[in-house]
């Protein structure tokens, strides 16, 4: 297992998922509506179908974004251990990389900025002031799914790249 590498790529996904996400909220708050704790959900109407269209859009990218860079990291991993990698290697390292954005949306994206912080481009009109913004149990429940989100891209992405150097 190569740790630099590991930490490496995960802060990278990291940086550019953030980024994503930030620029997105930050233009279409709305199209990210459900991800937002249900009392701010209930609170305003539902998407448009703009919006909609709009979260496709966005979310495509994103989740392919979220693939992309562990599959690209691990694939070289592989190729610099000259195709000799263990298959739980390369799903601990898949599954590292995506963890490791999963932990830093956790604790930087939603406890420090969404709950504690609250910028005003966050903050869906005619939800001012809702508990929801400041539920630190709903972004851990969020942290807990990604996780197994990140195991079960982390068993693909090994399943891949093990097949691939294998066949």
């Amino acid at each position: 297992m190569d740790l630099q590498k590991l930490l490496t790529d995960g802060a990278i996904l990291s940086g550019l998922a953030s980024l994503f996400i930030v620029i997105s909220l930050r233009l279409y708050p709305r199209i990210w509506l459900h991800d937002y704790p249900a009392d701010i959900q209930a609170a305003v109407p539902s998407k448009t179908p703009q919006e909609k269209k709009l979260s496709l859009l966005w979310g495509i990218p994103f989740m392919l974004l979220l693939l992309a860079v562990p599959l690209f990291s691990t694939l070289t991993l592989e190729q610099q251990a000259g195709g000799t990698i263990p298959f739980w290697t390369l799903f601990l390292h898949a599954f590292g990389i995506v963890l490791i954005f999963n932990l830093f949306d956790w604790l930087i994206l939603d406890w420090l900025m969404f709950c504690t912080i609250t910028p005003e481009f966050l903050v869906i009109p005619g939800s001012e002031g809702m508990s929801g913004y400041k539920d630190y149990w709903f972004h851990f429940r969020g942290f807990l799914f990604g996780t197994l989100f990140s195991a079960f891209g982390g068993l693909i992405i090994a399943v891949v790249v093990y097949f691939l150097s294998n066949w």
